[in-house]
């Protein structure tokens, strides 16, 4: 799985991407989230609320209880804002 990682939750966790192969048990959004959220200091602080955070799987929005695969692309990023009226 590949997890893609934008604005601040980049700076936070350190890297804008990484290879992880989270245990079979992960298979939603949130199950991810919260795995994440241990793989080191850096990511329990970047993800620590999740309520600010906003995923898309294989460049979709996705919700906490959406699926997630081996296979899939994840990109975390903070809620994106703006424009022109």
């Amino acid at each position: 799985m590949k997890v893609l990682y934008f604005a601040w939750l980049r700076q936070r966790v350190g890297c804008d991407q990484e290879e992880v192969t989270p245990p079979a048990s992960v298979t939603t959004v949130a199950a991810l989230i919260d795995w994440l959220k241990t793989r080191s200091a850096r990511h329990a602080e970047a993800l620590k609320d999740s309520s600010v955070v906003r995923v898309a799987v294989n460049q979709e929005y996705a919700r906490p209880g959406d699926s997630v695969g081996p296979n899939d692309e994840i990109a975390l990023f903070p809620p994106v804002t703006g424009g022109s009226a």
